[in-house]
Formats: C-alpha cells, structure tokens, sequence
C-alpha cells in the first residue's frame, strides 16, 4: 500500500510536508504543493480516514442529510453544499433519506459511527428525535430550508409563509379573483407555510382558495392535480389564476393548460416558488416567487463551519423576491 513516505520520496518533500498538505494544515509554498499533489495523484493515494481522525482529532466529514436527489431543488442545494465544503478542506457525506424515517434513522447511525464533525439537514420529517442522538454526541447541526421540529438547531431558511402571500398579492393586484393552489409534497412544511399564507392573503381580501396537494412532487402528479382543477365546472366557474407551491407544480399546470387548450396567461395565470433554472426554460417562462438557493448552501456552510470552530452564529433567515415573467397577466 502507499504511503505518504512514498509520496514524500516521489515529490522530493519531507514527510510532514506532505502530511501538511493532505491535512490542509500548516504553510506550504504553492509550488512544492503542486508537487505532493501530483505524487498523489500518480501513485493514487487515499489517505486512511480513521488513522487522520486519530492524529487529528477531526474526521473531516460532514453528513448532508436530503429528503430527496431528484428533485431539482435539492439537487441544487447538494451541489452547491458539496462544493462549499470542498474549498474548506471537508468532504461531504449525501445522505438521501428518500423521505423515510428507518432510513433517516440508519443515516444518522451511519454518520454518528463516522464521527462527523456536522452535520447539515434538510429533514421532511415531523419527529426530530433521531437528531437528538447527534447533539447528545456533541455534533453541530445546521437545519437547511426548514427547522427541525423540537430541536434547538441552527438554520439557514426562507420566509416560506411570506412567499405565500407575495404569490397570492400579485395574482390579486392583477385583478384575479378565482384562484386555486395546487402543490406537493403536502407532509412537507414549507409547503404547508405557502398555502398558509396564500390562503389567509385571499381571506383578507374577501375570498377563498381551492386548495389541492398532492403525496408526490413530480410534474405528472402535479399537471394531474391542475386537471383536475381545471376540469371541474363551467369555464365561468373555473379558477382564472393557479398557485403551484413549488415551480414543479407550477409548470405540470402550465402543461396541464395547454393539453386542455387553454392559453397561459390569457386564459390562465399561473405562479411558482423557488425560482428553478426550469422557470426560466419553460415556454411561457414562469413568474414565480424566487428564493436564494445557492446562498442557502452557502450560507449553511459558512454557518456550520462557524459552529465547528466553536463560534456563536445566528440562525439566518434569507429575503425572497418575485420574478415577473411570461405566466401571469390580468383576467380577461
């Protein structure tokens, strides 16, 4: 096996040089750098985990607990998380829970018995017992998008209650007054905020939404819940204007739509959450309501490198903006 007196050899370096570099500790100059590195490369060196974490005392791993990798929101997020870690010497563990709390469990024993140094977590789920486990161990947590119920953990998120209302005033503030939403995963809770407040922002103005969610966040499950909308009553009767919770939702119902010949936005507005780079592809592009995802995962990051320092952080609530584009207009 190789080791690190074999890259030493190979890069003409001593052998704490190359420990400094494989550690990211301690100065090393840019060139002689360039030399450790290319001798690890060349003799395809994996240092041992467990033996780093013994001199060292840090695993350099931190679990990234997501509900899901196929949808583009945390797709997104988990790149942008794992790229931030890497510029900061740490190597990040995905852990995708598949919405299921047995495997949420095993993932959190998984990490516990790797010793990471934190951990950041997008949890779906109501019961944050498992996540105990891991502050009783002494492992700085970063809830990303949502808390963790019960749970006194750090978090980086968006005003999702907000974003409801901001959806529903610019569909009002065009004049709409028959308006529905649609969305899913209905579990999920900043699902459930957005509906909250776009419900309660219609109440004040004198009117009630239909409110449709589904189990499923997918763009059939979705584009079927808009036809289903849609396809009740008379064409006086249907909803003039549609609030997806999440940009997925939204563009099943710009297809939904046009499958049922209806013009978006003359017969149809329709508005989304999240600001996908799908939003802008779709033909209508989508207004929607836009949250800083990248500065999500950046800041998380940031945040949980912060606590596995030892500093005090506050948890950070990040703005949101609307992105007026091609799918809502005034009533006919």
């Amino acid at each position: 096996m190789t080791s690190i007196r074999d890259i030493a050899k190979l890069a003409g370096a001593s052998v704490a040089t190359v420990s400094r570099v494989i550690n990211h500790s301690g100065y090393v100059s840019a060139a002689t750098r360039a030399r450790v590195e290319q001798a690890i490369a060349a003799l395809d060196f994996t240092p041992s985990a467990n033996a780093r974490r013994m001199r060292s005392g840090s695993s350099k791993m931190v679990g990234v607990v997501l509900p899901a990798l196929d949808v583009p929101f945390f797709g997104i997020l988990a790149h942008v998380v794992e790229q931030e870690l890497f510029q900061r010497g740490l190597q990040a563990l995905i852990c995708c829970t598949d919405e299921s709390a047995a495997q949420e469990a095993r993932y959190i024993s998984m990490l516990l018995a790797h010793k990471v140094d934190g951990v950041l977590a997008a949890s779906v789920l109501e019961d944050s017992t498992q996540y105990q486990r891991l502050v009783d161990a002494g492992v700085p947590i970063v809830a990303i998008d949502r808390a963790l119920p019960g749970l006194a953990a750090h978090s980086v998120t968006a005003d999702h209650f907000t974003g409801g209302r901001m959806m529903a005033e610019h569909l009002l503030s065009l004049g709409h007054r028959r308006i529905a939403v649609i969305g899913a995963p209905s579990h999920s809770t900043p699902v459930q905020a957005r509906v909250q407040g776009a419900v309660e922002r219609l109440a004040e103005a004198g009117l009630s939404a239909q409110v449709v969610l589904g189990g499923a966040h997918d763009f059939d499950s979705c584009r079927s819940l808009a036809e289903r909308i849609l396809a009740q009553g008379t064409a006086e009767d249907r909803p003039t204007a549609l609030i997806g919770t999440t940009d997925i939702a939204a563009i099943g119902a710009i297809h939904a739509a046009i499958g049922m010949e209806l013009s978006v936005p003359d017969d149809i507005s329709v508005i989304g959450f999240d600001d996908l780079p799908e939003a802008r592809y779709v033909l209508p592009a989508l207004t929607t309501v836009a949250q800083p995802l990248r500065e999500i995962g950046v800041q998380a990051v940031a945040q949980l490198s912060a606590l596995m320092a030892g500093e005090l952080v506050e948890p950070a609530e990040l703005p949101l903006r609307l992105m007026l584009r091609d799918t809502t207009a005034p009533p006919r």
